[in-house]
């Protein structure tokens, strides 16, 4: 009976510190979740499977129901196939207003056999121009890939297949501004951009291939819900003292681990193919945060 009581105290701990390490853990389906924003007759619904579809009528696009400050978003997306040039396919997280914050992922088409390329960037208070491209590791429109975005009061982590891409580190100590305060949205979209997505708009989009289809499945979001939007979202969306605590907050994701830092040297080296920051051209001045970010 001893052995039995002492089996239960450890269940009733584990169960208690599980319950303190609190989110907002939500899998579920499309419309649990998102709404469509435009275009619904591009809609189509295949058992759990969402495809979006983009002619020369229209493309389409959806948003999240509600707004989330710090967690993590994933979606998985099979992107076009074939001769998808000219279309961009959009996964992004975004603030309202002139001075939003957003984080990008835009999937660049391309002519059939030619690579997909990925843009992402990141806004601060209303000013962008922070792009990264690179080519993925496999093919894209083959199979569902997992694209996910991990955002805390530490860092802003691009992930592929849970393999960092990209990560925006919180510099304020440095004086350079940080998305921790406005709650965002979850968005996605097909559209068309052939004036600049393809080899700089050389390449136009080819409407005989039309409709261009991306398609969507296992909508995952684990952060925390903003209903309004209250001067104390930050604190309340943020571990405080006593039981409360969001795993976001764990040290555990406030830097990558040893095995992602080595991942996102990887990608850098042999995936990235253009950045900012070392584009002299378009900033003669390299940007601040370019000089302190250690990835």
């Amino acid at each position: 009976m001893a052995v039995l009581g002492f089996s239960k105290m450890s269940l009733l701990f584990g169960l208690l510190v599980s319950l303190a390490l609190v989110g907002l853990v939500m899998s579920a389906r499309f419309d649990e979740l998102y709404q469509p924003s435009w275009a619904m007759d591009h809609f189509a619904y295949e058992g759990d499977v969402l495809r979006l579809k983009l002619d020369n009528y229209s493309g389409a696009g959806f948003s999240s129901k509600s707004k989330y400050l710090f967690g993590k978003v994933t979606i998985q997306i099979k992107l076009v196939e074939g001769d998808s040039a000219g279309t961009v396919t959009a996964f992004y997280m975004s603030s309202d207003g002139p001075n939003h914050n957003e984080f990008d992922f835009e999937f660049l088409g391309n002519t059939t056999g030619e690579p997909y390329l990925v843009q992402t960037n990141v806004y601060v208070n209303g000013v962008g121009n922070r792009e990264q491209r690179l080519g993925l590791w496999f093919d894209p429109t083959k199979d569902f890939h997992s694209y996910s975005l991990l955002w805390n009061q530490r860092q802003v982590v691009f992930l592929v297949d849970e393999t960092p891409i990209r990560v925006h580190t919180n510099l304020e100590h440095r004086g350079i501004p940080y998305p921790k305060d406005q709650p965002m949205g979850v968005y996605s979209s097909i559209w068309n951009a052939d004036d600049w997505a393809t080899q700089g708009g050389r390449i136009k989009t080819d409407w005989t291939h039309a409709p261009f289809v991306a398609s969507y499945r296992n909508f995952d979001i684990n952060a925390c819900e903003v209903t309004l939007a209250a001067a104390d979202n930050a604190k309340r969306c943020s571990s405080g003292g006593g039981e409360r605590r969001y795993w976001w907050d764990e040290p555990t994701v406030s830097e990558l681990s040893l095995h992602q830092s080595h991942q996102l040297k990887w990608v850098r080296a042999k995936h990235m193919i253009y950045d900012y920051c070392t584009d002299t051209t378009r900033f003669p001045v390299t940007p601040a945060e370019c000089e302190h970010h250690r990835h």
